[in-house]
């Protein structure tokens, strides 16, 4: 299937990988101000590494709806420390969650190998900066922004509507000397979407492989799962393994999430149940 790569990194995306979060945030909607001091976000961090994650997703700004901007100078100063720490102690993708040019090239020239962007490559700068850094690239798909996305999200066709944007912005980034193969998607689960939206996206998930690019999803302890379970977000954890377990199988890639044994352990069966001949 697919294998990105970058710098002298390269991924075999053949079976799905799991993408641990680190958000160095405050008011992040799950683990806000869980793990914001420096110490606590290492820790956290050698463990997601040591439970299989083969990402850490680093981000400094809160994208839940109603989330406030974070001014670039706190970014800098929230992520970069963290991504150094990571490149130094461990051989893992690093992945960098912002929407800011600064902020993705000082995170690549502090050791991330993906710039991944819930603006996909949107903002002043991106674009440009993301082709110069020539690392992979993740676009996800937004309607709206974070402090209005869930007011009231329409679509003719979600899925329809989604992969046009995508094609687009594909295209933007062909176009700005971004190689193909260095472009992820994810579809945004929840980000300018209702409930119904939700499902229909986890449902008709395979739609997306005619794009021919990997798929990164992320669907972990969101409200899709609090509001049809009426689950707070620490108890939606059978919830998010029933979403990943149905999005490996209509073609997800790389799993983007908080509860990193768990959900190794759901894609560890599903593959065993695909090659079970040769156990």
């Amino acid at each position: 299937m697919y294998k990105i790569r970058s710098g002298d990194k390269s991924l075999d995306l053949a079976s799905p990988v799991v993408m641990g979060i680190l958000n160095v945030t405050p008011d992040s909607f799950s683990d806000g101000g869980q793990f914001s001091s420096f110490q606590r976000a290492c820790e956290h961090t050698d463990q997601m590494i040591a439970q299989g994650a083969s990402f850490i997703d680093i981000g400094g700004e809160s994208t839940r709806p109603g989330a406030e901007e974070v001014s670039l100078d706190e970014e800098l100063l929230r992520v970069i420390p963290l991504i150094e720490y990571v490149a130094k102690h461990h051989d893992v993708w690093i992945s960098v969650d912002t929407s800011k040019a600064a902020v993705m090239e000082a995170a690549v020239n502090a050791g991330a190998n993906l710039i991944n962007d819930v603006r996909a490559l949107q903002e002043e700068g991106a674009l440009e900066v993301a082709a110069k850094l020539q690392v992979p690239v993740c676009l996800m798909h937004m309607q709206g922004q974070p402090r209005t996305m869930q007011a009231s999200p329409e679509y003719h066709d979600v899925v329809e509507d989604i992969k046009r944007f995508f094609e687009s912005r594909i295209q933007a980034c062909i176009d700005a000397g971004i190689k193909r193969e260095n472009i992820i998607l994810d579809p945004g689960f929840g980000f300018g979407k209702t409930l119904s939206h939700n499902y229909e996206l986890l449902n008709r998930l395979a739609e997306f492989q005619e794009l021919a690019l990997p798929l990164l999803i992320g669907v972990s302890r969101k409200s899709m799962m609090g509001n049809l379970l009426n689950r707070d977000t620490s108890e939606r954890l059978a919830g998010s393994l029933a979403g990943v377990l149905l999005a490996a199988q209509r073609g997800g890639d790389i799993f983007r999430v908080h509860d990193v044994p768990e959900t190794v352990d759901v894609l560890k069966v599903l593959l065993a149940t695909s090659h079970y001949k040769n156990l």
